[in-house]
């Protein structure tokens, strides 16, 4: 599986938290190195000040990360890339959240816990896919939340990251030589599929299309519509690849 990775999964996570922060909308408050002062506390069985947030070490925060979340997302467990996107969500959303998505996405009873049937049906699921549908859903998630006007635009812009590196881990999780030609075509394809740049394109010229035909574009959110739109493909993407998935499986029975 995926152990060696929890290493390079929280450089990423660390590079978006940053250092010390204390926005006035974040409901959080204050955080180092994406560690709040109420998860330290919890960490440490005991109340804790600014000042013991603002001296959190590499270290601490190193062990409160996989504990607290990669392990209580089963990461070790977890297909390489699938554990990167689950991790990164479970940053930010909490645990629970994220296997109780999972389980949603894999079709396994929903109950928030990461036992040996869900992590069965993500073993079997198509890992691209399931990336796709994951970080998908948790854009829906944040769009709903009331500080995303503020934020929505750094979190959109860390979840496409999160997205990205995650596929290359899938990639690279592949034995030497297992890709072919065929293989490297759909993947060309999925990936123009997946461009916000392209959808975004498609959006904007069916607005100016609409526009001469008579049609009132004016009102009409181009931004939030391509985000449909992409949502709409990695949720089909991911539905296609577990149908084929099923029916090789019986083919080979």
């Amino acid at each position: 599986m995926a152990a060696a990775n929890f290493e390079r999964a929280l450089a990423l996570v660390l590079r978006h938290e940053g250092g010390f922060s204390d926005h006035p909308s974040d409901p959080g408050g204050a955080t180092m190195m994406g560690i709040t002062q109420a998860t330290l506390g919890a960490w440490r069985g005991q109340p804790v000040t600014r000042a013991d947030i603002r001296e959190l070490s590499r270290q601490e925060a190193t062990s409160i990360y996989r504990v607290r979340y990669w392990n209580a997302v089963a990461g070790d467990e977890l297909p390489a890339g699938i554990d990167l996107a689950a991790f990164d969500y479970a940053v930010n959303s909490g645990p629970q959240r994220v296997i109780r998505t999972l389980q949603g996405l894999v079709a396994v009873e929903v109950d928030g816990w990461m036992g040996p049937q869900t992590l069965g049906a993500i073993r079997a699921a198509d890992p691209r896919s399931l990336i796709e549908a994951l970080c998908a859903a948790r854009l829906r998630f944040l769009r709903q939340l009331h500080t995303f006007p503020i934020f929505g635009r750094g979190w959109m812009r860390r979840v496409a990251e999160i997205e990205r590196e995650s596929l290359r881990l899938t990639l690279s999780s592949r034995p030497a030589g297992t890709a072919n030609q065929k293989e490297k075509t759909m993947f060309d394809t999925k990936t123009l599929l997946q461009s916000r740049t392209v959808w975004a394109n498609v959006v904007g010229f069916g607005s100016i299309a609409l526009s001469l035909m008579g049609f009132q574009t004016m009102g009409l959110d181009q931004g939030l519509l391509t985000d449909r739109l992409l949502e709409l493909v990695a949720a089909g993407s991911f539905v296609a690849s577990t149908v084929f998935r099923v029916i090789a499986t019986k083919r080979l029975i």
